[in-house]
């Protein structure tokens, strides 16, 4: 049986990295029967293996963990160069220094044997389809694979790899883009039509997504359910930052940059997103590492102005509420939505 069936709710908190997705978060969702994910990018394996133990703590419900896999082929050094010297000014009125711009796997094949060694529910990879050798491994130990997609091809990859479940995410969404390369924009409901029509998997539906009627849509259009994170980021569980929920909270636009992290990512607008996108090279985790000490320097400042403040296109719609209450509510509009249609669609000949 798979975990998706086993759901009251046909809900998924997605996983975001960088602090939302505590194990208070996590452990909540999937008490109130839907299915929380902790994100494993951008900390270490001993961290993960300890927010691990916390959720089981707290819920013996599933859950699953969200894992980055590490990005390969160069970086043009000369334009990362150049963004520092950009970026160095405002660094300097900080009183930080910039990070250095180095490379990274994440931690990822410690993070990989700490999920074999003591495997959990579900693990979901971004930034690409993992090996099948990894995929093997995690479904003999009993733990479902879900890979993450942006484009109907990529949906059939990962079946032929052996994946248990699609993650198909929109460019609506808020956050990294979760595919490569991250310069697709299809559409949540075009992507998830496509995917359908090849892929032979249950689809987890990612992107813009934030109220019940937006559930009720994307089951409709073939999700076996629906996968919410920014709609989360105003509860009490979340670990987001109050000029996080405060942004989330204002109905300002959102757009894809690559000027925080030199990766794609969807934010609310800002001055420094303004000021640096189209100066902003591709390089990840590359400019993540440079621009690190000067973000975080604006968080404690509480400075929305430069903060990254990653946010999904219906960021506007979010609800200030504890995790199950919300999770109740969704699950209540969707039903209700769906009721509609039918009746709506009643009179059809």
């Amino acid at each position: 049986m798979s975990v998706l069936s086993t759901l009251r709710h046909p809900i998924v908190a997605a996983p975001m990295a960088g602090g939302p997705s505590t194990p208070a978060l996590v452990a909540a969702v999937s008490a109130a029967g839907g299915l929380g994910f902790l994100a494993a990018g951008m900390i270490d394996a001993g961290r993960l293996v300890a927010d691990v133990a916390e959720v089981r703590a707290r819920t013996d419900r599933p859950f699953g963990v969200n894992v980055f896999l590490p990005g390969s082929g160069p970086v043009d050094e000369a334009a990362i160069e150049a963004y520092a010297e950009r970026l160095a000014p405002q660094a300097d009125q900080r009183g930080v220094r910039l990070g250095e711009p180095v490379g990274g796997d994440d931690a990822y094949p410690e993070k990989l044997a700490a999920l074999l060694a003591d495997p959990v529910p579900v693990v979901s990879f971004v930034f690409g389809l993992p090996e099948r050798a990894a995929v093997a491994a995690l479904r003999e130990r009993g733990t479902e694979v879900w890979a993450t997609v942006t484009r109907p091809d990529a949906a059939t990859a990962a079946v032929e790899l052996g994946v248990d479940a699609v993650v198909v995410q929109g460019t609506e969404a808020g956050g990294h883009r979760g595919g490569v390369p991250d310069d697709d924009d299809y559409g949540l409901l075009p992507l998830l039509r496509l995917a359908a029509a090849r892929c032979a998997r249950p689809l987890v539906a990612a992107g813009g997504i934030a109220d019940g009627p937006g559930v009720a849509a994307v089951l409709t259009a073939g999700a076996a359910a629906a996968q919410l994170g920014t709609a989360f980021l105003r509860c009490p569980e979340a670990g987001s930052s109050p000029l996080h929920r405060a942004a989330v909270a204002s109905g300002d636009p959102t757009a894809l940059t690559r000027a925080y992290t030199g990766k794609r990512a969807r934010g609310v607008v800002n001055d420094f997103l303004r000021r640096h996108d189209a100066a902003a090279p591709s390089g990840y985790p590359q400019v993540l590492h440079l621009t690190r000490p000067l973000l975080a320097a604006a968080r404690r400042a509480g400075d929305a102005s430069v903060a990254n403040l990653w946010a999904g296109q219906s960021h506007p719609l979010a609800r200030e509420m504890p995790a199950a209450d919300l999770l109740a509510e969704l699950s209540a509009d969707a039903r209700a939505a769906l009721k509609g249609a039918v009746r709506r669609s009643a009179h059809w000949g």
